[in-house]
């Protein structure tokens, strides 16, 4: 049995003064991943013990980056997609005999959709990288994948069609990324479940009003469904405007 979480920590740095240790230690997980660390290796003192630290830090300071903790040593680890997309620091792959975990911080299309074009590159891109990679064992993703699927994932899906995270385009890649052969893990277990939101805007007391949005995920490959044991949201978790999202699958 191996649990694995993902938490966009909105700066670790920050979220490091909010408690970030204190739930490390309490979730006890096989494989911890963050997204959106925004630093640089060196930036943050935090070396927990038992586990091996993988960083993916942006080229450019205080912005996006990725990073994983796992208790195991891989028996490879990759960054970016295929060599492409490192300057952001957005993907690390870990391999292990029997699965690849791979981390992502989706690029955020921006307000007016002003890097849509990049967006859909990115997508593109990973998915035919996920799909390599699923070709030669099974493949976990986690991450802060910026986009709610369905009008279930958001509180308010009517005055959000076509912004940012919820446009016909990014949610047209989420499908063919399901349909690449990929189980969205929370809906595979919860397919009606209403009000599980992920991340929450800083305004309008959206968190203390669950007014959010579900754009953190574990998606696995289809024959790791029979494998999964539970997927949930830690929506009592705080230190960010995001919360950590956790798997548990039985292998």
């Amino acid at each position: 049995m191996k649990k694995f979480i993902s938490w966009n920590v909105n700066g670790f740095r920050a979220c490091l003064q909010k408690g970030f240790a204190e739930v490390f230690q309490k979730e006890d997980a096989d494989f911890f991943c963050l997204q959106e660390t925004k630093m640089q290796p060196g930036q943050a003192e935090f070396s927990p013990e038992g586990y091996h630290v993988y960083l993916h830090s942006a080229e450019k300071k205080g912005y996006s980056g990725t990073a994983i903790f796992a208790k195991e040593e891989p028996l490879s680890v990759s960054y970016g997609l295929a060599g492409s997309h490192l300057d952001e620091g957005r993907v690390i792959t870990l391999e292990y005999p029997g699965f690849y975990l791979v981390t992502s911080y989706s690029p955020n299309a921006q307000e007016g959709l002003k890097r849509i074009d990049y967006r859909m590159a990115f997508e593109d891109d990973l998915r035919a990288y996920l799909k390599a990679l699923a070709g030669k064992k099974p493949v976990i993703l986690c991450g802060d994948l910026n986009v709610a699927h369905q009008e279930i994932d958001l509180k308010n899906p009517g005055p959000n069609r076509g912004n940012a995270g919820f446009s016909d385009e990014e949610r047209g890649k989420f499908g063919e990324l399901l349909q690449a052969g990929f189980i969205d893990t929370f809906r595979y277990l919860h397919p009606d479940v209403a009000g599980a939101y992920s991340w929450w805007g800083y305004r309008f007391n959206a968190r203390k009003n669950n007014a959010g949005w579900r754009i953190d995920y574990f998606l696995v490959s289809q024959d790791l469904g029979p494998h999964i044991l539970d997927a949930s949201i830690l929506n009592e978790v705080f230190g960010s405007d995001h919360c950590p999202v956790s798997l548990t699958l039985d292998l």
